[in-house]
């Protein structure tokens, strides 16, 4: 059975750090790429940041760049988010998705696999 389980989220203050985790299992890990979305409600989801199995290379939307870190641990079968100087404008259902043929750059055709999504609420 294919999961994508997302951990980590919670209630955080402006300014604070969250680590999110996405844990995989059922296919074979290091052949997808790995994206990180989030969506409000009301609104479109967004990638947010993704990183490429081949090569590691990453991208971030610009709301993000300098604050967020994706990175991927293969023998754990995890990727992680790493987000520091959180704002209130971060709040959302984060969610991992992964796909052989996602585009890291803008996280783009992301199909196959969804996680269940994990809440991240900033207060001001």
């Amino acid at each position: 059975e294919v999961q994508l389980v997302e951990s980590g989220g919670g209630l955080v203050q402006a300014g604070g750090s969250l680590r999110l985790s996405c844990a995989a299992s059922g296919f074979p890990f290091d052949d997808f790429n790995i994206g990180w979305f989030r969506q409000v409600p009301g609104k479109e989801r967004e990638g947010v940041s993704c990183i490429r199995s081949s090569d590691s290379k990453t991208w971030y939307d610009d709301s993000v760049k300098g604050r967020f870190a994706i990175s991927r641990d293969k023998a754990k079968n995890t990727v992680y988010l790493q987000m520091n100087s959180l704002t209130p404008e971060d709040t959302a259902v984060y969610y991992c998705a992964a796909d052989p043929f996602g585009d890291y750059y803008y996280c783009s055709n992301y199909n196959d696999y969804w996680g269940q999504g994990t809440q991240v609420t900033v207060s001001s």
